[in-house]
């Protein structure tokens, strides 16, 4: 469902890292972030925040 790329960025916004750390960190834009962070709330119909580390706590992409 999620590519690679937003997979990665998930775990990233779980580990509490900003968008801008985030874009610092896998060198591209904070704009490439937002669109990132954006399709990846629609594509698991979430919210916000809350609702992305949900998933990924149900997924064992990370550890509560």
């Amino acid at each position: 469902m999620l590519s690679n790329r937003e997979k990665e960025i998930l775990i990233l916004v779980c580990q509490e890292y900003s968008s801008s750390m985030i874009a610092e960190k896998l060198q591209i834009s904070i704009g490439t972030v937002y669109t990132h962070r954006k399709n990846i709330l629609q594509k698991l119909n979430a919210r916000n925040t809350v609702g992305l580390v949900k998933y990924a706590l149900r997924k064992g992409l990370i550890e509560d």
